[in-house]
C-alpha cells in the first residue's frame, strides 16, 4: 500500500475539491491509488446533492451552438466546483443536451431551463459529488451571427449586419483574446469615463502638480481617448492585424458590428482560496482536543 502523504492528499483534493478528509479516507480505501480513489468518490456519490448546494462552483464550461443558416446562435455557462468535472464525459454530455434543449426551445433566458434540467442536474450531482449550475445564456439573432469557442473556458458570438459568418467568426476570435468591454465609444457610460478620469489624477499626481489647467485637461482627454480606443471593440487593432481596427475591418468587407455577447468561465463568481496548510494544521488541532 503506498504512503499516504499531505501531497497526495492535497493533489486529490484538488482534482476533485472535496475535503482533506474525504480525501484523505478515499485514499486510504484505494490503498493510495489516486485514480481509483476518484473513481471509488464518483461512483458512491460521495457527498449527497443536497449537502453541495451552497458550494461554490466557479469552474465549469461554455458552450456555442450557430443554426446552419449562420442567423442564431445560442451561448451557455454551466458551472462546477473543479476544471477537472469540467473535463469528464457525465458534465459533458449535461452541458450538451442543456444547450440543445434552450436551442429548440428558443430560450432567451436560463430560468426555464434551470427549472426542467432540475433533476439531470441532481442526478449528475449525486454521481460527482460536485455542486453544478446552469448559471447563464443568451440567444443572438441576426443578419449573419458567427461564433468561436476557445477550449471549454471561453465563448464568443458576435452579430453583424451583412458580411460572412467567417468574418464574424474572425471578430469573436478577436473578442475572445482582446476582451472589449464595449462595442464603441458611444457605448461607453460617463459612470466609467469618470471613474477613468479620477484614476489617472490620482495615479499621476505628482505629474500633474503644479501644471497649468489647460495642460492638466489636456492629459485627461489624451487618456480617455486611450481608454475609449481601449474598451472599444471597433477601436481596438485587429489580433490578426494591428494595422487595422476592428470596425474598418467589418466595413472593408461590407459589414457592420451589431453586437458581441462574450462569456468567460467564472467571471463575477467569488471565488473561496483555502490556505491548504491552515487546513491541515486545523485538523490536527482537532485531533488533539
Amino acid at each position: 500500500m503506498a504512503e499516504i502523504t499531505a501531497a497526495l492528499v492535497k493533489e486529490l483534493r484538488e482534482r476533485t475539491g472535496l475535503g482533506m478528509m474525504d480525501c484523505k479516507k478515499a485514499l486510504t480505501a484505494a490503498e493510495g491509488d489516486i485514480e481509483k480513489a476518484i473513481d471509488d468518490m464518483r461512483a458512491a456519490g460521495a457527498i449527497k446533492a443536497a449537502k453541495k448546494a451552497g458550494n461554490i462552483a466557479a469552474e465549469g464550461a461554455i458552450a456555442v451552438k450557430v443554426a446552419d443558416d449562420n442567423k442564431v446562435a445560442v451561448i451557455i455557462e454551466v458551472n462546477s466546483q473543479t476544471d477537472f468535472l469540467a473535463l469528464q464525459d457525465d458534465f459533458k454530455g449535461f452541458v450538451a443536451a442543456s444547450l440543445e434543449q434552450a436551442f429548440n426551445e428558443k430560450l432567451t433566458d436560463a430560468a426555464p431551463l434551470v427549472e426542467s434540467r432540475e433533476e439531470a442536474r441532481l442526478a449528475l450531482v449525486s454521481k460527482t459529488g460536485e455542486n453544478v449550475n446552469i448559471r447563464r445564456l443568451t440567444r443572438v439573432e441576426g443578419d449573419v451571427v458567427g461564433a468561436y469557442l476557445h477550449g471549454h473556458r471561453i465563448g464568443v458570438v458576435v452579430s453583424l449586419k451583412g458580411g460572412t459568418p467567417e468574418l464574424a467568426k474572425d471578430i469573436a476570435m478577436h473578442v475572445a483574446a482582446s476582451n472589449p468591454q464595449f462595442l464603441n465609444p458611444s457605448q461607453v457610460s460617463e459612470e466609467a469615463v469618470a471613474k477613468e478620469k479620477e484614476i489617472f489624477l490620482a495615479l499621476n499626481a505628482d505629474k500633474i502638480a503644479g501644471k497649468p489647467e489647460n495642460i492638466v485637461e489636456n492629459m485627461v482627454k489624451g487618456r480617455i481617448a486611450k481608454f475609449l480606443a481601449e474598451a472599444s471593440l471597433v477601436e481596438q487593432p485587429f489580433v490578426k492585424d494591428p494595422e487595422v481596427k476592428v470596425g474598418d475591418l467589418a466595413k472593408k468587407a461590407g459589414a457592420e458590428i451589431v453586437s458581441f455577447v462574450r462569456y468567460e468561465v467564472g467571471e463575477g463568481i467569488e471565488k473561496v482560496e483555502v490556505d491548504f496548510a491552515a487546513e491541515v494544521a486545523a485538523q490536527v488541532a482537532a485531533t488533539k482536543q
